[in-house]
């Protein structure tokens, strides 16, 4: 069939799409590379018309002309699933931003379920000769986005590859509503700097937990983008992607020969993601390509699906833990950095999966920019108000510089004696002292 006819009559303008919008309506601009960015700009020039609108977004990674046009959020009122750089920057200009929690597997769920959207605006790529629009780098939870959504728009953009699929990778021209077209530049995220000896010594000891064949996730953040490329540098073979993010760490491992995908369980022969964000040469390499397909969150972090995939290998990063292995990776008290993300459901199915090793991984301490002193990121509790992460009950490898700590199983004393051993040495004696308060160091510990 044609359908050239039917995507001529529903393409409009942006400031024409835009007019859907009502007050009091919830707006959904979905998450990372699908977030749009003509009818962002088009929404921001109706700020004078509108009341009471709410915007949902996730890893925002364009400046919102919304939040520019509105800093005191006297109309647009700023949700987001997982805070960037540039969210955190415009808070701390004064802009508010309410965080929503989030096991990341759930968030398709909560659209179907729970999350009712009046007008949903999406950035996909250009539609194929079936009348399908592909979600192209951020698959996530568009699709559920959509269905839960009285109005669809469409951000046609032109540079956005077509990337093939497990799971809800596209929507039809007969579900949406409205398209607008663009020739929008992709972000690109700027290359990781050079590893700190810090990063090298954290690297060397997560290597030696990988072996040939296992199947890697990588999180978001510099310390699993550098271990990634000390992987690439390795000589592993035969390793296999399952991942929530694809990271340019990837893409040097494919490159290097490391990875082939062939001894996965789970879709074998293909890497798996639900969004992706990096280089622009990252992106060419996503286009069309059958050894890459994205699948929806609830089933790229699904842990009985990443489970069956043997020696499946999670590495994440961390702010905090404490003597009884409870994890803050998203906050600094109150203050909220980011976001859940997939760390939970990594670790979970991690621990599922024959052979499989979930690892957090951090710097033991940081220099305070204030005092120069050095403060650990191994303490006895939590700041408080600090968000759980990983509950305790879900610790397994912790990592540091100064060794490894798993915590799967033991007891509350050998937990704080294991990750007291990894802590910077200046610091011990006060964790000890913490851990006698706490009534978790054992009389006879070292």
């Amino acid at each position: 069939m044609d359908y050239s006819k039917e995507y001529k009559e529903k393409l409009v303008s942006p400031d024409e799409a835009v007019k859907c919008v009502k007050s009091g309506d919830e707006v959904d601009y979905g998450l990372c590379l699908s977030t749009p960015v003509e009818l962002d700009a088009a929404l921001a020039k109706r700020k004078d018309e509108l009341s009471d609108i709410k915007i949902r977004s996730a890893i925002v990674p364009y400046p919102r002309k919304v939040m520019e046009a509105d800093p005191n959020s006297e109309v647009f009122t700023f949700m987001d699933w997982h805070f960037t750089g540039y969210i955190r920057q415009m808070i701390k200009k004064g802009t508010q931003v309410f965080f929503i929690p989030l096991l990341y597997r759930n968030m398709p769920l909560h659209y179907r379920r729970d999350i009712h959207v009046n007008v949903a605006m999406l950035a996909v790529a250009p539609m194929d000769d079936q009348g399908y629009f592909n979600f192209s780098l951020a698959n996530s939870a568009s699709k559920a986005i959509c269905e839960s959504a009285d109005i669809v728009i469409l951000e046609v953009n032109k540079n956005l590859p077509r990337v093939l699929g497990v799971k809800d990778e596209s929507i039809h021209i007969s579900e949406v509503d409205h398209i607008v077209e663009s020739d929008s530049p992709l972000a690109i995220q700027p290359p990781a700097g050079e590893p700190s000896e810090v990063d090298k010594k954290v690297a060397a000891y997560v290597l030696d937990e990988i072996c040939d064949g296992a199947c890697l996730q990588l999180g978001i953040g510099s310390m699993p983008n550098t271990i990634g490329q000390f992987i690439a540098d390795s000589d592993l073979k035969d390793l296999g992607i399952h991942t929530e993010m694809l990271v340019d760490s990837y893409l040097e491992m494919y490159k290097a020969g490391r990875i082939t995908n062939n001894k996965k369980q789970t879709d074998p022969g293909k890497g798996v993601f639900a969004f992706c964000m990096g280089s622009q040469e990252l992106y060419d390499w996503t286009n069309e390509n059958p050894g890459l397909v994205s699948g929806s969150v609830d089933y790229v972090n699904d842990p009985y699906v990443i489970s069956q995939n043997d020696n499946m290998i999670s590495i994440n990063n961390c702010i905090e833990v404490d003597l009884f292995g409870q994890t803050c990776a998203e906050a600094q008290g109150t203050r909220q950095i980011t976001g859940t993300g997939g760390q939970l459901d990594f670790l979970t199915a991690t621990h599922m999966s024959k052979g499989g090793k979930g690892l957090i991984c951090m710097s033991s301490s940081f220099k305070d920019k204030k005092t120069g002193e050095i403060k650990s990121r191994i303490v006895p509790q939590l700041v408080s108000g600090s968000a759980i992460t990983d509950p305790r009950s879900q610790a397994y490898y912790i990592i540091t510089e100064y060794g490894k700590a798993n915590l799967a199983g033991r007891s509350t004393w050998e937990r704080a004696e294991a990750l007291i051993n990894i802590a910077h040495p200046k610091v011990r004696d006060e964790l000890i002292a913490g851990a006698e308060k706490l009534g978790i160091w054992k009389k006879t510990n070292k």
